[in-house]
């Protein structure tokens, strides 16, 4: 594969997984349509309400199986073998396996600020991620796969309101991707890591009462150029929601999101391309289970629904070369708390001091 083409479909649909599920018991992504630094669903489980005081560690993995697909994944736009049909008159997909590790901490010292709850998190990731592609009799010579650390994903504050005891609260956040992941090649985009920084503000709002987790996690991440050919991904709006149960120690229910790129790339003069725009739209279920010390939950989503256009090449400018994924999603977590502050000592049930 030429490294041209590398810039299209490099993290498609890659991110990562954030554990902020542990409040409740792409790869070089320019040029592409869907750059998202995030997993669409990282946040499904989570909520707007902040565990008790202390230090909370999570793990997380999940698998991201998709095929590209899109008006740039034929032949038609001088990929041979991308996609479209092969020398046989077979029909040729190109799939992409994702396999992610991530390690994450929360940080609740118990702190208030006009009103609300603060809280504070960071995860490191890992990524191992192929395209390869695939005909009826099986997987076609050539093919990519890098393996490596992601870029850290910090966020510095979050508050978290709670409404009484009506069950409502909301929560805020500005988060960011640190380019500390493993950044190879002329463009940087040769391994997992990407050359420059993301910021994603977050808005969480969620019903909890009665066992329920009602909650709309909406963010959207924001990029700025890339060090090395100054080629610019357009922002990223994404929505994961789920509607939960907990009933004793088990919680369970229907989950999905939503995932646009909202704005144009900018290309520039080192990388002029357009890599185009894509939507995705994915529901599926939750199953978690409350061992006490620690708590796990598992969710799978199938992508029903996708839509890829506006891809731009000066080479064959009348011809849409946008590519994007459409696939399933299985994703665990495991959270449990390393630290939690002494809590103080009980008052004495009768006076120190006798007359």
């Amino acid at each position: 594969m030429t490294h041209a083409l590398l810039k299209r479909i490099s993290a498609l649909g890659l991110g990562i997984g954030i554990a902020a599920a542990v409040v409740q018991p792409g790869w070089a992504m320019e040029g592409g349509g869907g750059t998202e630094n995030t997993k669409p669903g990282a946040f499904i489980g989570a909520s707007a309400g902040v565990p008790p005081p202390g230090i909370y560690m999570f793990n997380q993995v999940f698998t991201y199986q998709a095929n590209i697909v899109g008006p740039g994944a034929g032949p038609q736009v001088g990929n041979p073998g991308f996609g479209g049909t092969n020398a046989f008159g077979q029909s040729v997909k190109v799939h992409k396996q994702v396999w992610v590790d991530v390690q994450g901490f929360v940080f609740v010292p118990g702190w208030t600020f006009l009103g609300g709850t603060y809280d504070a998190v960071v995860v490191q990731p890992w990524v191992s991620a192929s395209l390869a592609p695939f005909a009826p009799n099986g997987a076609i010579p050539g093919g990519l796969s890098v393996i490596g650390a992601f870029d850290t994903y910090v966020v510095p504050f979050e508050l978290a309101w709670k409404f009484g005891d009506s069950g409502f609260n909301a929560k805020i956040g500005l988060a960011m991707y640190v380019p500390t992941g493993n950044i190879i090649g002329p463009a940087g985009l040769s391994n997992v890591g990407n050359p420059w920084w993301t910021f994603q503000p977050e808005l969480i709002l969620s019903y909890l009462k009665d066992g329920w987790n009602i909650s709309a996690f909406l963010y959207q991440e924001f990029m700025t150029k890339n060090f090395y050919d100054d080629y610019q991904n357009g922002s990223i709006f994404h929505l994961d929601f789920n509607v939960l149960k907990t009933i004793g120690k088990w919680t369970f229910g229907p989950v999905g999101y939503y995932v646009t790129q909202v704005s144009s790339d900018s290309p520039s003069a080192l990388h002029p391309t357009n890599g185009g725009k894509q939507a995705r739209f994915a529901v599926g279920g939750l199953v978690g289970y409350d061992f006490g010390a620690a708590s796990v939950s598992v969710w799978g989503t199938q992508e029903v629904w996708q839509k890829t256009e506006g891809g731009f090449n000066p080479a064959t400018p009348l011809i849409d070369t946008a590519i994007g994924t459409q696939g399933f999603t299985i994703f665990g977590t495991l959270s449990y708390r390393l630290w939690a502050p002494e809590e103080p000592a009980p008052m004495p049930k009768h006076p120190l001091v006798y007359k």
